[in-house]
């Protein structure tokens, strides 16, 4: 299924408990059937904040529910979660481990009170470790991969064109595994002091995997809360691609000497000596940077686009663990070949030029878009989230870790 589709990469992430069924087995010892799901048991993991003594129904499987709810079918409401969750099978909810009424032996389902309840006092960063975690596991091989059938029809749009982009424009030979990381503000949503609920994620360049995401009370926390979640993750080997908000000595230092990882960063106004001195650098004609320059070109969706990158060694004088500026260069164009608009911008990398020349930075900050067209996109409009008035607790950020 192509990456570039939007319901099969959100589905393909809770895949395996639509197969269930094909996967249960049966245990020697009491010939009962056990099923095992990773993604359940890294759910079970996420810790229970209600008062025990009143607890009726299991975390796990209020969590479950929603999850089936929110990625297998676009519930995109707490009422959606739980009209959902009661047409579940009484077979299905025993599957899960619902709680069982002693006098009529049936399967009790949550109350659509207790799904709001529970969203709004979770954990959520426990719950941002389960979910990423479990993707990251499928990444890694170290939990099943989980597939869908085809749907029957013919091949899909979007599907084609990244076939047709596999083949026009391959990756470069030698790329190591990078993430781009963002954030993104929940429109719709507020917290109890009346701002919006801003999160930052980051999500790998080739899978589309989100590797972790946590909440910052706003905008100016970007820069701090994405350092905290860097910190948190194994990036030891990797690239991470930022934008010039996190374009700072204290971000190329964490990346650099703390967790063993490299970084491409945008340079902007916000670092305005290390701006000056990359333009001072990489300034100059274009016959002068022949051997350090690369250009690529889409044509598409009504427009032509050319980017063209020179670079030039540098040192820690412009960032810790500096390597490489380079400047690039955006033209867009019309069909007809006339150039309508041109973007300048400076950039700065802690990757030397035997492991990325100036084809792999293009393609390292061409990819970084990847978090806007598989991670923003898709909740954006696949789920429609800035339209969502969650406003209690943590369930927004709940609803968006699904």
């Amino acid at each position: 299924m192509s990456s570039s589709s939007l319901i099969p990469a959100c589905l393909d992430q809770l895949a395996d408990l639509a197969l269930w069924e094909a996967e249960m087995a049966t245990d020697p010892g009491v010939g009962a059937k056990v099923v095992e799901s990773a993604l359940v048991r890294r759910l079970s993991e996420v810790p229970d904040r209600r008062e025990q003594r009143s607890v009726r129904h299991p975390l796990v499987v209020i969590l479950t529910l929603t999850a089936c709810a929110t990625l297998v079918v676009g519930s995109d409401s707490v009422t959606a979660i739980w009209q959902w969750s009661a047409r579940s099978s009484q077979r299905k909810l025993q599957r899960l481990g619902a709680r069982r009424d002693p006098f009529t032996g049936r399967f009790l389902l949550p109350s659509e009170r207790t799904f709001r309840r529970v969203l709004a006092d979770l954990d959520a960063d426990a719950l941002d470790a389960a979910t990423c975690g479990y993707a990251a596991e499928v990444v890694r091989g170290t939990a099943p991969v989980p597939h869908l059938p085809r749907t029957p029809g013919p091949v899909e749009r979007e599907q084609r064109r990244a076939e047709r982009r596999r083949l026009t424009h391959p990756a470069p030979a030698g790329l190591l595994p990078a993430a781009a990381v963002d954030g993104k503000a929940l429109r719709g949503a507020r917290t109890a002091e009346g701002g919006r609920v801003f999160l930052v994620g980051a999500i790998a360049h080739d899978s589309g995997t989100v590797l972790g995401q946590c909440q910052v009370p706003g905008k100016r926390g970007e820069g701090p809360a994405a350092r905290r979640l860097l910190a948190d993750l194994d990036l030891s080997g990797m690239v991470c691609t930022l934008d010039a908000l996190h374009t700072t000595a204290t971000t190329a230092r964490l990346l650099t000497q703390t967790l063993n990882a490299h970084y491409v960063l945008i340079v902007k106004g916000n670092q305005p000596l290390a701006h000056a001195a990359a333009q001072a650098l990489l300034t100059g004609p274009d016959r002068e940077w022949t051997a350090t320059s690369a250009t690529d070109g889409d044509r598409g969706h009504g427009r032509i686009e050319r980017r063209s990158i020179r670079t030039a060694a540098t040192d820690d004088s412009l960032l810790p663990g500096a390597r490489q500026a380079f400047r690039l260069r955006r033209d867009v164009g019309g069909l007809d070949g006339v150039w309508t608009s041109k973007e300048i911008v400076y950039g700065i990398t802690s990757l030397p030029a035997d492991l990325a020349g100036p084809v792999h930075l293009n393609h390292y900050e061409r990819a970084h878009w990847v978090v806007e067209n598989r991670l923003h996109w898709v909740r954006d409009v696949t789920f429609r989230e800035d339209a969502s008035q969650l406003r209690t607790g943590t369930a927004p950020r709940a609803l968006a870790s699904f």
